[in-house]
């Protein structure tokens, strides 16, 4: 089959012919069709510290997909052929106490598909029948392709009651963009998303026209707030882009009692001004990944109900192309990049 690789340890992916995987007795064979590009992928084509530490090569890459099940291990039930699908990327372990408990996105032995075991970027992908999300005919494979980075918004947008509220979004990337519009359909009163990355910004508006976009190089957060009649501050943060100088940011406008929730990773150890946080009672939490299985339900079940991220996905390529959907997934200036199987 044909496959994209990180056949060295070097920069870059290479476009190979691999052996179509065998399942086990608990498994199932996807033929792909769409699968998107991410922030780790990029981290892996680039070869740069965190990947060089975590990937074995060689190994495909990939992992978020939509495709159909072309073949059932024996003791697979529920499922069928033909059946369209994505697929949660966390392969668990089912002895740590989290996934006795049910806790299973909290497993500690969790291995990641195009990470730590073969990926989705490839026309066939072997994937445990417990990881198989069905799609619902009224969700197309491009955004199937895309359930994996929702689902980071989705869990983090939803870690905390939303219903009229005054959220505050840091980083207008495409995880940010789609948690702006999570935040809008939950019921959030006031969406407000900052970034530095005019193109970025402008992606935000289209995607999500009811949200409020800041340059925080240009405007000051305050004086938005003030124009909302905001006066004690943000009552939810969703923390997406990684920068110190953001959470301050964030910190120094949120209410009292006021809560954030973190899946932007900074580079390294960060200065934290902890005093700040205690004397202003925050409740911070920590978001990896998706609550299986419940977000996937939740953001299917808003998918289907009128959430709109499709104008998230601004480029798509036939894989063939894949050095340039690369290129502009790393040029800043894009959303979420799909690759065409089929």
């Amino acid at each position: 089959m044909k496959a994209l690789e990180k056949s060295r340890p070097e920069e870059g992916l290479w476009q190979v012919q691999a052996p179509i995987p065998e399942i086990g007795p608990d498994d199932v064979l996807i033929r792909i069709n769409k699968t998107g590009i991410c922030g780790t992928d990029i981290h892996i084509w680039n070869w740069d510290e965190w990947a060089s530490a975590t990937v074995p090569v060689p190994m495909i890459t990939g992992h978020e997909f939509a495709g159909e099940i072309v073949e059932l291990g024996r003791n697979v039930t529920g499922l069928k052929i033909g059946q369209r699908c994505s697929g949660e990327g966390h392969v668990i372990g089912t002895e740590s106490r989290q996934s006795r408990s049910g806790k299973f996105h909290l497993d500690p032995g969790t291995r990641g598909i195009g990470v730590n075991v073969q990926g989705a970027f490839a026309e066939y992908l072997k994937l445990p029948a417990f990881n198989v999300v069905p799609l619902p005919d009224d969700i197309p494979d491009e955004i199937g392709a895309i359930l994996d980075p929702l689902g980071n918004a989705v869990h983090t947008a939803l870690s905390f009651d939303l219903l009229g509220e005054d959220v505050l979004i840091t980083g207008a990337g495409p995880i940010g963009i789609m948690a702006a519009a999570v935040a809008r359909h939950a019921g959030a009163r006031h969406v407000v998303i900052t970034d530095i990355n005019p193109d970025r910004l402008t992606l935000a508006k289209e995607v999500v026209p009811t949200v409020r976009t800041v340059n925080v190089q240009e405007q000051d957060l305050r004086e938005v707030m003030t124009g909302f009649g905001m006066k004690e501050g943000f009552d939810v943060g969703l923390e997406m882009s990684g920068s110190q100088a953001a959470l301050d940011q964030m910190v120094e406008t949120m209410v009292m009692g006021g809560k954030i929730a973190l899946l932007g990773i900074p580079p390294g150890k960060s200065p934290v001004n902890w005093s700040r946080i205690v004397f202003k009672a925050i409740t911070i939490k920590g978001v990896y990944g998706r609550e299986m299985f419940e977000t996937w339900y939740k953001m299917i079940a808003m998918l289907q109900n009128g959430l709109d991220v499709s104008r998230v996905i601004t480029h798509q390529f036939d894989v063939a192309d894949f050095a340039e959907g690369f290129s502009a997934m790393k040029s800043g200036r894009s959303g979420k990049v799909v690759l065409n199987w089929r």
